[in-house]
């Protein structure tokens, strides 16, 4: 059966994550997204995608720098939230607990199990949304969800 090709017929990556980032003048800011995927291991790369209107898509092109906050399914009331109001219109980050990134100068959602600092390495403009193209410039993870090893155990981690 053929069916239309429109917005309802997308592939649905996983799993949704929340972009933070820091303005040139301070501002916290932060926005849902579900277009996120590895691109590379080596460096460790990360893409993810951003309508051109978001606020927060002109701070990360101005600042170079953005965290990808990777939240459980307890985080979703949180995630809903911050993908229905806009940075132009409210200050988003108010009642979400975040600390300042190690690297790059940008929030952490502390709340996330799993935090990617990244700093911007290319924008692609194929269509409704830019690519975002970050080399992974440190990772933070929860104890409880490390191997012995100091690698990520996927399996316990209950994402959104």
């Amino acid at each position: 059966m053929k069916i239309d090709v429109d917005d309802s017929n997308w592939i649905r990556p996983m799993p949704n994550a929340i972009i933070s980032c820091r303005s040139k003048d301070g501002h916290d800011n932060a926005l849902a997204i579900g277009f996120i995927s590895n691109i590379a291991t080596d460096p460790l790369m990360i893409m993810v995608a951003i309508r051109p209107s978001r606020y927060s898509h002109e701070i990360i092109k101005e600042t170079k720098n953005f965290v990808v906050n990777l939240p459980t399914k307890d985080f979703k009331r949180e995630f809903d939230y911050l993908g229905s109001v806009s940075g132009y219109d409210e200050d988003k980050l108010t009642s979400i607990n975040t600390t300042d990134a190690d690297v790059i100068n940008a929030p952490i959602l502390t709340d996330c199990p799993i935090n990617y600092e990244c700093s911007l390495i290319d924008v692609y403009s194929p269509g409704s949304h830019d690519l975002f193209i970050g080399k992974v410039e440190k990772v933070h993870c929860d104890d409880k969800y490390l191997t012995k090893e100091k690698s990520v155990n996927w399996e316990k981690i209950d994402l959104l």
